[in-house]
């Protein structure tokens, strides 16, 4: 069954999947459990180096730092589940971590505070505050209903010539409040209108299905 795991290593790390050498945090791999779960769920396996080299874990303490992680520093608790293989000598720990129906999944920070996480690519980000009500706004049983009015059309319009923008830029060329522009751009998000882009260099926001 080695073919299984070297099956997934030659997909590289993605979205819903991620490799580790080893575990030493359990506080920051806890940001990992979350940030799958928040997203589409997903697939780490312990004992892989990032460029695929079977490396294999150190002993037992990998494991248990990860049930560490999800008991004390995921809010609530993240339910993973392991597969154990064993390849030219060497273990790999693969924790499947499943998606998130109805609940969002916090992290506690090295500060301290609880933070949601989110996984994009093969890159952790911090949620905003616009993703976050994008979410409670999707889980709740009533439809989104907006008035469509000029700064709707504003944003839509330079979003068809420049692409993206930002949460920043969207507040300066309307001339609103903070408030109003995170409700536009919630409302249209929900509404399939509008992506919010998470990258290295900033969130944007992007007309649906555009390409960057």
């Amino acid at each position: 069954m080695s073919t299984y795991i070297f099956d997934l290593v030659r997909q590289g790390e993605h979205d819903m999947l991620d490799f580790k050498h080893s575990i030493t945090d359990a506080q920051k791999i806890a940001k990992s459990l979350v940030a799958f779960a928040n997203m589409n769920g997903g697939k780490l396996l312990i004992g892989v180096k990032d460029n695929g080299t079977i490396s294999g874990i150190r002993s037992d303490e990998e494991f248990y730092m990860i049930q560490t992680a999800a008991h004390l520093f995921c809010k609530p608790e993240i339910r993973f589940s392991t597969d154990t293989w064993y390849i030219d000598g060497k273990t790999v720990l693969e924790i499947t971590i499943p998606k998130s129906l109805d609940k969002i999944y916090y992290a506690k920070d090295t500060d301290g505070k609880w933070r949601v996480f989110i996984r994009v690519n093969d890159s952790i980000f911090l949620a905003n505050r616009i993703l976050l009500k994008v979410w409670k706004q999707r889980r709740r049983k009533r439809g989104t209903y907006i008035r469509y009015e000029d700064t709707e059309q504003l944003l839509l319009d330079y979003l068809n010539e420049h692409k993206k923008i930002t949460f920043h830029k969207f507040r300066k060329i309307a001339n609103i409040s903070p408030s109003k522009a995170e409700r536009i751009l919630v409302n249209l998000i929900v509404l399939n209108l509008i992506d919010i882009i998470f990258t290295d260099t900033g969130t944007f926001y992007t007309l649906k299905n555009s390409k960057q």
